[in-house]
């Protein structure tokens, strides 16, 4: 199963069907290259300052939000039903656009722009503002709200403008929720002046981290790295039971380091998979559901992961290299759990792998693609050597247009990773003067090799292109970013979150209450059982908000909500965000609303529902870590008090638990199980995964009858068919 040319209008459409985030209108020639201009121009912009130096941090955020606003009222149509209405021009729609978006995006541009331009009047403003300045933020508060109800949807609006009026009339809520209220203009101080709100945190990680990421993603995607995870996957895993679903396992999770998001996974590595996994007997339902399951830990796999992982390292003030490692066990999980229910789904169903000779050649594969690694390479090398993302980015784009530009020369690649490895180490990279002269030496090697005919060379309009595309994936993500920041902004004006925390954690701690009363209390305390209860409920909050909220904002408003009763019950900061961020993305997989799970039916002809069903199953690993390394922080390598006693325990205990409850989830060890065995097996997969000693005392007794059994059958099999024979 090789990584063949597949039709990029058919994914492109299929990707815009669900994720409204690139679900752009369709447009008249001018408007087209003008959007197409403005789109690159927020590329070259975001790596130039990537690369040279960040502006101002109010400039810096005011401009990225000028063009994403701006360009979502281009781009975006006022109604969904509009999206694939023909474009027409007239006086009311001069280059088929409407005359309210090119107001709505002039007001956007002069709104975003106005905090910056009077920055140095801030001091004076903030607390006391002018007409003037209450007039911009009501039109800055209208348009944002209105861009993203066009590039999100509703209920990310929604949920800002109920919190504002909470912040204005709290005073006549009831109970621990009443706050005095606050009029109109001090809403809008607090939310547009400072930096507490749309100006925040959020707001400047897309603009200084996320976006370069996402263009990398594209970059590298454009110049052929996604062919190679795919064919080197197919090459080691296809051979085996089940060998195409295997492949999705491992391309997708490959695929993941560089895009981050699920659907654009599912689409890409699906449109090779999904068709070979029905070609070898997986019903429709389950092999859309095992690449969706697999492609939604794309935003869970280091080293480029969702928005997400960026938010933390504002929000934690830890180093990007230490979120990394964080995530790469819980991951880790996720792709075993998935492996080993597809290994077994395969083996009860006699399923066999792909012939050795439709598969491609790892040597040969590596002879032609291996170039194609480099960015991601130079990227890493950057990154852990202790310069800042933003920077990382720089150089894995610059190698990704070297690379992609020039031929597959190992002359060529050699020597580009030889001054990417002199300038790193030799930290010149601090310089501007070293940046250019790099990039100059670079490009003059690279030069010599321009004019001559290569596979997989792009060429300077495709690389143009993917600006646009890197740009125009970015955007929404922009705008949803900002309307967080209207959230975040009245849950620090009201002290709403911290009213919140207690009354889970209240509740949470009556629900022990009552539960403790019935269990034993020499193995459930109850203030485990209150933080169980409290991220029970956490998650399903998380899920709940995922089905309508994309994922990075989903994280924001619960880690503003939640991260505090969490740290009340004494849960470590990076501990609360990893779980809050992991529910959060398995949103992509749970019905009612599964996105990633119903764009893989799609391309399957399957139940949408069904297989939302089933990948919810096949994720479950994901469902359950999160409260593992909840009980053993030890799991997520970086935390405080880390031993490797305690990292090894709870792994251990993890993997096996996760290898049992994938056997029972599926019917199947050694050979098929009765209903006993695998209610008795899911049991025990439960309880070893618990990191303390008498749950694992428990879970090993309840899996050695069931294991025994099912080794009694097996034999048995083995000797009716020698008998047979």
């Amino acid at each position: 199963m090789k990584a063949e040319a597949v039709d990029p209008d058919k994914l492109q459409k299929l990707e815009e069907e669900f994720d409204p985030e690139v679900r752009f209108r369709p447009l008249l020639p001018f408007a087209a290259w003008l959007v197409a201009g403005l789109l690159f121009a927020l590329s070259a912009f975001h790596y130039y300052t990537a690369g040279f130096g960040l502006l101002r941090e109010t400039t810096h955020r005011g401009i990225h939000m000028a063009f994403v606003l701006g360009l979502i009222f281009l781009v975006f149509p006022l109604l969904k039903r509009r999206a694939r209405t023909e474009p027409h021009a007239s006086w009311l729609a001069p280059a088929g656009i409407g005359w309210h978006d090119w107001l709505l995006a002039a007001g956007a541009v002069v709104a975003s722009l106005y905090v910056p331009w009077i920055y140095d009047d801030l001091a004076f403003r903030v607390g006391n503002p002018l007409v003037i300045d209450v007039v911009m933020a009501t039109i800055a508060i209208v348009v944002l709200l209105e861009a993203t109800r066009r590039s999100v949807g509703w209920p990310l609006p929604i949920i800002a403008v109920c919190l504002m009026l909470y912040a204005m009339y709290g005073q006549s809520l009831p109970g621990i929720l009443a706050h005095p209220g606050n009029s109109w203009s001090a809403v809008v101080n607090h939310l547009y002046l400072t930096s507490n709100g749309i100006y925040g945190v959020a707001l400047g990680v897309v603009a200084t981290y996320v976006f370069h990421y996402v263009l990398f993603g594209v970059l590298a995607t454009r110049i052929g790295l996604g062919r190679l995870f795919i064919d080197l996957a197919s090459s080691f895993a296809g051979r085996y039971a089940g060998g195409p679903a295997k492949v999705a396992i491992f391309g997708s999770a490959s695929f993941g380091m560089i895009s981050g998001s699920s659907i654009a996974n599912t689409v890409t590595v699906g449109s090779l998979t999904i068709p070979a996994m029905m070609r070898l007997g997986y019903p429709r339902h389950f092999a859309a559901a095992v690449e969706s399951t697999a492609s939604t830990g794309g935003q869970i796999t280091p080293p480029i992961m969702g928005a997400a992982a960026f938010l933390m390292v504002e929000f934690l003030n830890l180093p990007y290299q230490s979120i990394v490692l964080a995530a790469t066990i819980p991951a880790a999980m996720h792709f075993f759990g998935v492996f080993w229910q597809v290994h077994f789904e395969a083996k009860k169903n006699g399923m066999k792998g792909i012939p050795v000779a439709e598969l491609p050649k790892a040597r040969e594969v590596l002879a032609r693609d291996w170039p194609t690694a480099i960015p991601l390479i130079v990227l890493l090398m950057v990154l852990f050597s202790g310069f800042t993302p933003y920077l990382a980015a720089f150089w894995g784009i610059t190698a990704c247009a070297l690379v992609g530009l020039t031929n597959r020369n190992a002359v060529v690649a050699v020597g580009f990773l030889a001054v990417m490895i002199g300038a790193t180490m030799g930290g010149l990279l601090y310089t501007g003067w070293a940046t250019i002269a790099i990039v100059a030496g670079a490009a003059a090697v690279s030069a010599v090799f321009l004019m001559r005919d290569a596979e997989g060379k792009l060429r300077l309009a495709e690389m143009v292109d993917s600006f646009v595309v890197g740009a125009k994936y970015a955007i929404a993500v922009g705008a949803a970013a900002a309307t967080v920041g209207i959230i975040v902004g009245v849950v620090t004006l009201t002290g709403v979150g911290f009213k919140i925390s207690n009354i889970v954690t209240s509740f949470a701690g009556d629900l022990a209450a009552i539960t403790g009363a019935v269990l034993p209390a020499w193995a459930f305390d109850p203030k485990g059982l209150t933080l169980f209860f409290t991220l029970v409920m956490t998650a399903i909050v998380c899920i709940l908000l995922g089905c309508g909220v994309p994922t990075t904002a989903n994280y924001i408003i619960m880690v503003t909500v939640a991260a505090p009763a969490l740290a009340l019950l004494g849960v470590e900061p990076i501990v609360a965000h990893f779980f809050v961020f992991y529910f959060g993305v398995l949103a992509d997989i749970t019905p009612p609303v599964a996105l990633a799970a119903y764009a893989a039916a799609s391309m399957a002809g399957a139940d949408p529902f069904k297989t939302g069903n089933t990948a919810f199953r096949l994720g479950l690993a994901k469902a359950l870590v999160p409260f593992v390394f909840v009980a053993a922080p030890s799991m997520l390598l970086v935390t405080k008090g880390f031993t490797w006693s305690a990292f090894v325990f709870a792994f251990l205990g993890c993997a096996l638990g996760v290898f049992i409850l994938a056997s029972a989830l599926s019917g199947f060890g050694l050979v098929r199980m009765p209903r006993w065995q695998r209610l008795t097996l899911a049991a025990s997969g439960l309880l070893l995964m618990a990191p303390f000693p008498w749950p694992t005392a428990i879970g090993m007794a309840l899996a050695v009858p069931a294991g025994l059994a099912q080794l009694a059958a097996w034999r048995a099999e083995r000797a009716a068919g020698a008998q047979a024979a």
